[in-house]
C-alpha cells in the first residue's frame, strides 16, 4: 500500500486514455475497408475481438501504475 501520491498515476491515465482514442481511431479508419465487403457475422467476430483485445496488457500497465513494476 503507498502512503504518498505517485506521478504513475495521473500520467497512466492520460496515456491509457490517449492510447485507446488512438486504437479505437485506427480501428475505425482502416478496418471497416479491409473488412466492409465480408457477411456481417465475420465482421462482429473481428469487431469483437479487437474490441477485447486492448484488455491483455491492461493488467500490467495498471499494475504498473500502482506499484512502479510490471510483474
Amino acid at each position: 500500500m503507498r502512503d504518498q501520491p505517485t506521478w504513475r498515476i495521473p500520467i497512466g491515465l492520460l496515456a491509457l486514455t490517449l492510447g485507446l482514442t488512438v486504437y479505437a481511431v485506427l480501428i475505425a479508419r482502416y478496418v471497416p475497408e479491409w473488412i466492409g465487403g465480408w457477411h456481417a457475422i465475420f465482421q462482429t467476430v473481428v469487431y469483437l475481438f479487437l474490441g477485447l483485445v486492448w484488455l491483455l496488457p491492461l493488467g500490467r500497465f495498471l499494475r504498473w501504475m500502482e506499484t512502479g513494476r510490471t510483474k
